[in-house]
C-alpha cells in the first residue's frame, strides 16, 4: 500500500516516482507537486495536516486559446474605457479548506497581469481582474489546473449548491432520528436507577446508546471536525474546534466508561450535543442562503442570445435578423425584440411598436408603450408587439449587466465593523480553551462532583460547548446580507456591505436637480430666433446629446420647424459634460448649451450678444436655458421648464427630520436653483456649477462630514465618485449607475429615504447583535465554569444564541 506525496491518497498500483524518490499515485499528482516546489509554494503542504489532505485528483484538462474562449468568453467582462482589462468569474472546483484558498490566491496573484483577485470561501467563486496584454485567459485556467484544481464556468455552481443542501438535510435527518431513539433508551436507563435494573440489562442499553450515538457523532458532526482541522492547520481556533473537542470528549469518555463497566455513560448527551448544534447551524445556513438568493434574482433575467444584425447604413428587414450571442452585440448594431423576449442591450427604437413590462428593473407593474425614437432599457420584457432598435451600448456596458455586477461583487466586501468582530472572534477560541483547562484543573483539585458525578470533566465540556464565537461572527454578515436582500426587493441595489455602514454615518446629502429632484421631463416654453439658420443643424446637434435639455430642444424643433429640412450627420462632435456640445455641420462650426458655455467660446460677438439679452429667464417662468450658435453667431435660445418629482418635498422633510443637512448642486443659474430649493425646503443651493466644481464642493464638505451625493446624469459622475456614498437614479445615464454605490431603480425619492432608514437600522441591529453575543458569553461562561450548566443545556443555549442573532437580523425584513 502506497501513499501519494501530493494528495495523500492510498493506492496499491505501481507508484510513479520522481527524481527524489517521492511516490505518487499518478503523473498528475507528480506534476502538481513538482510545480508547487518550483514556484516556492511548498508551504501549502504545511498548511494541510499530513495524511488528511483529501485533495482531488488533478484534472487532465488543458486549455488552448480556442477552447478557453468557447467555454469562458461569455463570462468575461471588459472595461469600456480600457478594453484590455478583463474580469472573469470562475468556479474553482476542488477547494475544500482555507489552505486551498491560500494556494489559489498565491499562485494566481504571482501571475503577471493579474490585477485583482478575490475567492469566496462559501461558493468557491473566484473573481479575477487581469490585463490580457500581459496574460491570456487560457494561462489563468491552466495555472489553476497546474496547482491541482478544476476551473469551471461559474453558472455551474448552482448544482453544487443544491447538492450541498441535500447533504445538509441528510445529516440533519440522521441526527434527529438517532436523537429521538436514543432518548427512549436513555429514559429506560434513568428509570432503572429508581426501579432497579440488572447489570446485564444496563450493558445492553449502554451498547444500544453507543450504536445510536455513533452516526451523529461521526457523520453529522464531521462538518465540525473538517472545519476544526482547517482552523488548526492555520494555527487558529474557531468555534468548531471547541464544539469538536466537546463532542468527542463526551463520546470517547462514554466509550471508556462502557468498556470499563461503569454505570454512568453520556452517549445521549453526545448525540444531543450534535443534534442541537447542527440544527442551529442548519437554520443559520437556511436563513443566509435565503437572503443570498434575494441578491441573485437579477441574474435570472439574463438570456444568452438575441436577434441581431451588424451595424449598416439602413434599417434591416425582420428576415435579415439572425440569432447572435449577446456578448457579441456592439453599440450601433440592430436588435429585434419580439413578444415574450427580454431586452439584453440598451438602445433606441427605430421602427415598430410594442408594449414592454419594466417591473423587473423599476417595479412599474403597468406595461408601457414604446415606438420610434423611444429609449429601451435592458431588462425590459416585451409583452406585446415587436420593435427594431439600435444598440447604444454593448452587453457589458448595459444597465442590466452593471446592476448584476454590483450584486455579484457585493459578497466580497466587508464592513469595517465586521472586520473588528472577526478580530475579536479570532482570539475568542484561544481564550475559551484556556478557560476550559483552568476549569478542569480547578474542579479536579477541589474534587467536587458538580455534574452527575462527572465533576471537572463535565464542567470543562460545558465551558467548551457553551461559548459561542459563532454568534459574534454572525453579528454583522447576517444583518448586512438580510438588509441587502430587503433592499433588492424594494429595487434598491447596494454595491456592498461597506456602503450600508457608511450611509448610516452620513451627515450631509447633496442632490443634483435635473432628473433627480425633477422628472427630467423638460419642455420648451418659448423659443427665440435672432438670425435665420438651418433647422437640421440644430436638430442634429441636439439629437447627438443624451442630456434632457438637448432632448427637449430636439423634440421642439421636430414639432415647430418653420421650414422643411433634412437632418444630416455631424462631424467632430465634442460633448462637454454638464456644459454643452460642439460639432461641424456641412463645414460650419455649431455649438449648443448653457449661457456660460456659449460665453466661454472664443467668439466676441456671441459673448456680447448673450450679455445684452438680459436675465429674462425668470420673466419667462422657466428653469433652464439652451443657446444655439451657428457659424460663430448666436442665432437662437430656448426657455425650458421641468416638473418636480412627486413626493420630493415630503422626502426632503423626512431627511431633515433624520438629522441630515440637505444641499442642492445644480448647473442651472443660481436664481433657478434658489427657487427650487426654497420650494422643496432645502437648506442651501449652489447653482451654475460644472461637474468639476460639484466634485470640488463635495470634497470640501468631506473635511468635516460624511457626504452622500444623489444624481442621475453623466455630469454627476465626478461628484458621485467623490462622495462617501454615490446614489444614482435608475433611469439616469448607464455610466453613472456603474460608478455609484447605490442605485434606486424605481426613481422614487421615497426609496432614498428607505435606503437611509435601512442603513441606520442595519447598523443598529449589528450593534444589538454584538451586544447579544458578548452579553451571552459574559453571562453563560461564568455559569458554566461554576458548574451550574450541564453540557446538554450548554449545547441548547449555544445554538439559541446564534439563532437569536439570526432572528434579530431578520427584523430588517419588517417595516422600517
Amino acid at each position: 500500500m502506497f501513499v501519494c506525496k501530493h494528495c495523500a491518497g492510498h493506492f496499491e498500483s505501481e507508484a510513479v516516482i520522481d527524481a527524489n524518490g517521492n511516490e505518487f499515485c499518478c503523473n498528475g499528482c507528480k506534476n502538481v507537486y513538482a510545480y508547487l516546489k518550483s514556484q516556492g509554494l511548498s508551504e501549502f503542504y504545511s498548511k494541510l495536516k499530513k495524511g488528511e489532505q483529501n485533495l482531488a485528483k488533478p484534472s487532465s484538462k488543458h486549455f488552448d486559446k480556442q477552447s478557453a474562449g468557447s467555454m469562458f468568453s461569455k463570462l468575461l467582462r471588459r472595461d469600456e474605457n480600457s478594453p484590455f482589462i478583463c474580469e472573469l468569474e470562475v468556479l474553482i472546483s476542488g477547494i475544500h479548506c482555507p489552505a486551498c484558498i491560500w494556494l489559489n490566491e498565491k499562485a494566481l496573484s504571482n501571475l503577471e497581469g493579474v490585477l485583482e483577485l478575490n475567492i469566496s470561501a462559501t461558493t468557491s467563486k473566484a473573481r479575477v481582474l487581469f490585463d490580457e496584454r500581459k496574460t491570456a485567459l487560457e494561462e489563468i485556467l491552466n495555472l489553476i489546473i497546474a496547482i491541482g484544481y478544476d476551473p469551471k464556468p461559474f453558472n455551474e455552481v448552482n448544482g453544487a449548491k443544491n447538492s450541498l443542501s441535500r447533504e445538509h438535510y441528510a445529516r440533519l435527518i440522521v441526527a434527529l432520528a438517532c436523537s429521538m431513539n436514543i432518548m427512549w433508551v436513555a429514559i429506560a436507563v434513568y428509570s432503572g436507577y429508581f426501579e432497579g435494573l440488572s447489570l446485564g440489562a444496563k450493558k445492553i442499553l449502554h451498547f444500544a446508546e453507543f450504536v445510536l450515538a455513533s452516526p451523529p457523532v461521526f457523520y453529522t458532526a464531521s462538518v465540525f471536525y473538517r472545519s476544526a482541522l482547517s482552523s488548526l492547520k492555520l494555527r487558529q481556533i474557531n468555534m468548531d474546534v471547541n464544539v469538536s473537542l466537546g463532542i468527542l470528549s463526551v463520546y470517547f469518555y462514554s466509550v471508556y466508561a462502557m468498556l470499563s463497566g461503569s454505570e454512568q455513560v453520556y452517549f445521549d448527551s453526545a448525540c444531543m450535543l450534535v443534534t442541537f448544534i447542527f440544527t442551529g447551524k442548519f437554520l443559520q445556513t437556511k436563513a443566509t442562503q435565503k437572503a443570498a438568493q434575494e441578491l441573485e434574482n437579477i441574474s435570472s433575467l439574463f438570456v444568452e442570445q438575441v436577434m441581431s444584425v451588424k451595424n449598416n447604413s439602413r434599417i434591416p428587414s425582420i428576415s435579415e435578423f439572425k440569432p447572435c450571442d449577446v456578448s457579441e452585440v456592439k453599440s450601433g448594431d440592430f436588435v429585434l425584440l419580439r413578444s415574450g423576449e427580454r431586452a439584453m442591450i440598451d438602445g433606441v427604437v427605430l421602427s415598430g411598436e410594442a408594449s414592454v413590462d419594466n417591473s423587473s428593473i423599476n417595479g412599474e407593474s403597468v406595461p408601457v408603450g414604446i415606438s420610434k425614437d423611444d429609449a429601451l432599457l435592458s431588462g425590459a420584457l416585451c409583452a406585446e408587439g415587436s420593435v427594431i432598435y439600435k444598440a447604444t451600448s454593448s452587453f457589458q456596458g448595459s444597465f442590466l449587466n452593471k446592476l448584476s455586477k454590483l450584486l455579484s461583487n457585493a459578497s466580497f466586501a466587508r464592513a469595517q465593523i465586521e472586520e473588528l468582530a472577526n478580530k475579536i472572534s479570532s482570539h475568542f477560541g484561544w481564550a475559551i480553551l484556556g478557560l476550559c483547562v483552568a476549569s478542569f484543573v480547578f474542579w479536579s483539585v477541589a474534587n467536587i462532583s458538580a455534574w452527575s458525578g462527572a465533576g471537572a470533566f463535565g464542567i470543562a465540556i460545558s465551558v467548551l460547548v457553551i461559548a459561542c464565537p459563532c454568534a459574534l461572527s454572525l453579528a454583522t454578515p447576517i444583518a448586512t446580507l438580510v438588509a441587502m436582500g430587503t433592499a433588492t426587493k424594494r429595487l434598491v441595489v447596494f454595491k456592498d456591505a461597506k456602503v450600508l455602514e457608511t450611509l448610516a454615518k452620513c451627515d450631509i446629502i447633496a442632490f443634483d436637480k435635473t432628473g433627480t429632484l425633477s422628472k427630467a421631463n423638460l419642455k420648451v416654453l418659448k423659443g427665440q430666433r435672432f438670425l435665420p439658420f438651418d433647422d437640421g443643424a440644430l436638430l442634429a446637434l441636439a439629437s447627438a446629446s443624451t442630456h434632457p435639455i438637448s432632448k427637449a430642444v430636439a423634440s421642439y424643433i421636430l414639432k415647430n420647424a418653420l421650414s422643411p429640412f433634412k437632418q444630416d450627420a455631424l462631424e467632430n462632435i465634442q460633448n462637454i459634460a454638464g456644459k454643452g456640445i460642439t460639432a461641424t455641420y456641412k463645414g460650419v462650426k455649431i455649438a449648443g448649451g448653457s449661457a456660460a458655455f456659449i460665453e466661454s467660446m472664443a467668439f466676441i460677438e456671441s459673448k456680447a450678444f448673450v450679455k445684452n439679452l438680459g436675465a429674462s429667464l425668470a420673466d419667462e417662468g422657466g428653469s433652464s436655458e439652451y443657446y444655439f450658435m451657428y457659424d460663430n453667431k448666436l442665432v437662437a435660445r430656448f426657455f425650458l421648464d421641468d416638473e418636480l418629482r412627486e413626493g420630493a418635498k415630503a422626502s426632503i422633510k423626512e431627511l431633515k427630520q433624520m438629522g441630515l443637512k440637505v444641499l442642492m448642486l445644480s448647473g442651472d443659474k443660481q436664481i433657478v436653483a434658489s427657487k427650487v430649493a426654497s420650494e422643496l425646503g432645502i437648506d442651501k443651493s449652489h447653482g451654475e456649477l460644472n461637474p468639476e466644481q460639484k466634485a470640488l464642493l463635495i470634497k470640501e464638505l468631506q473635511k468635516n462630514a460624511n457626504v452622500v451625493m444623489v444624481g442621475d446624469g453623466i455630469n454627476d459622475i465626478l461628484a458621485l465618485k467623490s462622495a462617501n456614498v454615490g446614489i444614482a437614479m435608475g433611469s439616469g445615464a448607464s455610466v453613472s449607475v456603474g460608478v455609484s454605490d447605490v442605485v434606486l431603480l424605481r426613481d422614487e425619492l421615497g426609496d432614498l429615504v428607505f435606503a437611509l432608514r435601512l442603513a441606520k437600522k442595519t447598523f443598529k441591529v449589528i450593534k444589538e447583535n454584538l451586544f447579544i453575543s458578548l452579553a451571552y458569553n459574559a453571562l453563560s461562561i461564568p455559569l458554566a465554569m461554576a458548574g451550574f450548566i450541564i453540557p446538554l443545556f450548554a449545547a441548547i443555549s449555544m445554538s439559541f444564541s446564534s439563532l437569536l442573532v439570526v432572528l434579530n437580523s431578520l427584523r430588517l425584513k419588517g417595516r422600517l
